[in-house]
């Protein structure tokens, strides 16, 4: 995809309206027009890119120093017990716009959100192995 087809890159461009939470040189933070939860808001990089490893390290760490910010931003407007921040990266992941973006998920105790994680154990050995090869693609 390309920039000019992104709709991410067309609300930054202003093209598309949004409902802009906060805006610097470097991200744009709005509102999902999908929410799971009153205040759940997406923060993106200016610049397209479609995954966190695509970003080059400067972009990256300019697009990770905004999250802090805009989360104590929207958990305080809806006076949140918690969030959950979450990226999605590949279409395998659930990423439906390619262009890397961080969903901030407000959270209330009891509000059903998430309601069971699937985790699962190793088998004996695979979590070393494992490691060694993700070691080794670093």
């Amino acid at each position: 995809m390309n920039q000019g087809e992104c709709i991410f890159c067309k609300m930054v461009a202003g093209s598309i309206p949004t409902a802009r939470v906060y805006e610097d040189e470097a991200v744009l933070a709005f509102l999902d027009v999908g929410p799971l939860s009153d205040g759940h808001t997406l923060l993106i990089p200016k610049r397209h890119y479609a995954r966190i490893d695509d970003c080059p390290e400067g972009v990256l760490a300019a697009f990770c120093s905004r999250l802090g910010k805009v989360a104590r931003g929207v958990v305080a407007a809806v006076n949140a017990d918690g969030y959950n921040t979450l990226c999605n990266n590949g279409r395998a992941a659930g990423q439906l716009v390619e262009h890397v973006h961080f969903h901030i998920i407000p959270r209330h105790t009891g509000d059903g959100i998430f309601p069971n994680w699937p985790a699962y154990r190793y088998p004996q050995g695979r979590i070393e192995a494992l490691a060694a090869r993700i070691r080794e693609n670093l």
